[in-house]
């Protein structure tokens, strides 16, 4: 045999593409794929309370959702960071994250609508009082997307230091925050009142931020930058309602108008919070314009 035979049969084995020479094979002392993701942690991480099959998919939808969560938490708050140093280019691309991310969620609503009632019913009682509602990174999501309610940290109040990175983030700007300050860095006249507010309360549309957002959409060439942040925000308030929304028929596809298992109202309660608005001067504006 020649050795570029030998070299092509070390390529394909019985019709299959093999290994290539230069192909990593030895990981005694090498990080492999596995260890940089700690994929046995993370694989090892789904324990059913029941033995009906479908509560696997239940658990992995919402792990992956908490990931993603933490992707979109990883990329709003340095984004909000760059906007308060009115450095807006660098948020746009982690803007867009965002909104692929949510995108991303979405989809997994239609994953587990392939879940059926009867389906649910079989472990729906495994569950306790646990609930999505109890998801501490969407509640700082919605936090960092300006929609504060200090009500919502007595869920909290069993784990010190997660309910105190809460408040720390109730009082803390939003990214809508951070873009109102920056209309006021480009010399776009903003009521102090706006600027020096209590952060820990939620945002109400002002005169002067409508204004300032009138200037920018009529005279785009001038203020391309803050054209650009505000269309970014208002494609992830979108993107956010509907999430919500998708949420709420999911919930109503699979257990009706049940109570939820958290003691929320369910789809009513779901049903009012896709009602609230994100960013709402960006969205009066469109009327004025």
């Amino acid at each position: 045999m020649t050795e570029k035979q030998a070299d092509t049969n070390d390529k394909v084995q019985n019709g299959h593409p093999g290994l290539e020479k230069e192909i990593q094979t030895d990981f005694q002392k090498e990080m492999s794929y596995g260890d940089y993701l700690h994929l046995d942690k993370i694989l090892s991480s789904q324990h059913r309370l029941s033995d009906h099959h479908d509560e696997m998919l239940f658990i992995i939808i919402h792990q992956a959702s908490e990931l993603w969560m933490k992707l979109i938490l990883h990329e709003l708050n340095a984004a909000i960071q760059c906007i308060l140093r009115n450095d807006l280019e660098p948020s746009f691309k982690m803007l867009s994250r965002v909104s692929r991310i949510q995108q991303q969620l979405i989809q997994s609503w239609s994953v587990l609508t392939t879940m059926t009632p009867a389906d649910y019913m079989q472990f729906r009682h495994k569950l306790g009082h646990s609930s999505g509602f109890q998801s501490y990174q969407n509640r700082l999501i919605e936090f960092a997307l300006g929609q504060k309610n200090a009500h919502t940290l007595a869920v909290y109040r069993h784990q010190f230091e997660l309910y105190e990175q809460l408040n720390k983030a109730l009082h803390e700007p939003s990214i809508y925050d951070a873009a109102v300050s920056a209309l006021h860095a480009h010399g776009l006249p903003i009521d102090e009142t706006v600027l020096n507010r209590d952060f820990s309360q939620n945002y109400e549309p002002n005169p002067s931020v409508q204004e300032a957002w009138l200037t920018v959409y009529r005279n785009t060439d001038q203020y391309w930058d803050l054209y650009e942040l505000a269309e970014k925000l208002v494609d992830i308030g979108n993107q956010q309602q509907l999430w919500r929304f998708h949420h709420m028929t999911t919930v109503e596809r699979i257990i009706g108008h049940k109570k939820g298992t958290g003691g929320s109202s369910g789809v009513t309660y779901l049903k009012r919070v896709v009602d609230q608005q994100f960013f709402p001067d960006l969205l009066s504006i469109r009327t004025l314009l």
